[in-house]
């Protein structure tokens, strides 16, 4: 089944209710996971880093990273209150962390089994190193990279899977560690790679959505998708063409201010997305061809069969001349019709009655 994460990120804008507003509206929708990002601004950025130009034109301010990120703090007490409250619905909570404090805190005091690898800190070696000895499972996001940057964050991870006699890290490791069968098993028993195209809005003919199968095609690991197009309608392709994982971020009201808003869905269209995937997940069925249970009563009123073209009586031989083929498909079958020929009628067939024998 696909796993659907609607992603919060910081569409709370920093505020305690809006964060439970969102937890409610994923829930309401039908997601299985509802996504939150733990950070502290002072670990994460300089104070002098700019924002992105996305995040300009969507916030419609111009102030630093830093600041902006530390109005959309959540504080860590509020994150065990939002678990809980998750637990009480039934919706899984996940959240990404930025940094080591923080994914120490998802760890050890949230003790999530999960964690997410965003699409900006895939090269961060050490980071990818910090999640993977935590023995957790990982999404890791693979926006802006190249098929070579993903394989040298699986090494990485890889090692720290398998790392059981605590040596150093090394390139050298990374690779022995990445090609070894315990490495190999342990990337498809933990990883979920997502192909992603790191901007917002992401312009639809860079979406590259065959480069999900192209992932699957080089890694052998569960692929997914996550979204920052506009609508609905990638994420339902990517379910399409076999993603096991889909994420797409959202929000309660577009034209409130902030970074991600403007490409976010908002609750009535994230219903939309989960229900037509849940729709294309069903109509894939299991691959094998053959007529289904709904068919069968309208195989003899779409086929046809053998027909006497006139009257035929026992004894004639059947020819091109006496022989037709007509609906509906309850006699003998057409494909039957050389092997016919030449044969002996056993009975009389008035013209228009089907051949049975």
């Amino acid at each position: 089944m696909v796993k659907i994460i609607a992603e919060a990120g910081v569409n709370h804008n920093g505020r305690e209710d809006l964060a439970y507003k969102l937890i409610d509206a994923a829930h309401a929708a039908g997601a299985d996971v509802v996504k939150f990002q733990t950070f502290k601004a002072k670990n994460l950025v300089t104070k002098d880093a700019q924002q992105a130009e996305y995040q300009k034109q969507n916030s419609g301010m111009t102030e630093s990273q830093f600041d902006m990120l530390s109005r959309l703090e959540l504080n860590y007490d509020l994150h065990k209150s939002l678990v809980a409250y998750c637990q009480n619905l039934g919706i899984e909570f996940l959240s990404t962390a930025f940094d080591k404090e923080s994914l120490e805190f998802l760890v050890n005091d949230l003790e999530l089994k999960t964690l997410k690898i965003p699409s900006g800190e895939l090269t961060n070696a050490p980071f990818v190193l910090e999640h993977a000895v935590t023995g957790c499972d990982l999404i890791v996001s693979t926006g802006m990279a190249s098929l070579a940057e993903v394989e040298s964050a699986l090494a990485v991870i890889a090692f720290g899977l398998t790392n059981k006699h605590h040596s150093e890290p090394s390139e050298q490791a990374f690779s022995e560690a990445y090609n070894s069968a315990a490495g190999q098993n342990a990337l498809k028993r933990k990883v979920t790679l997502l192909h992603c195209t790191t901007e917002y809005p992401a312009p639809i003919d860079e979406i590259n959505l065959n480069a999900m199968t192209t992932l699957e095609s080089a890694f052998k690991l569960t692929t997914g998708y996550s979204d920052h197009s506009t609508g609905i309608t990638i994420p339902i392709a990517a379910t399409a063409l076999g993603a096991q994982l889909i994420e797409k971020h959202f929000t309660l009201d577009k034209s409130m201010q902030g970074p991600d808003h403007k490409a976010s869905l908002e609750p009535d269209e994230l219903g939309a997305m989960i229900r037509a995937i849940r729709d294309v997940e069903r109509a894939l069925g299991n691959g094998i061809k053959g007529p289904q249970s709904s068919e069968m009563k309208n195989k003899s009123i779409a086929r046809k069969s053998l027909v006497a073209a006139k009257h035929i009586k026992a004894g004639d031989v059947f020819n091109e001349s006496n022989l037709t083929i007509k609906r509906p498909g309850a006699g003998l079958s057409p494909s039957s019709y050389w092997s016919q020929l030449g044969r002996i009628a056993q009975q009389d067939y008035a013209e228009g009655e089907l051949i049975n024998a």
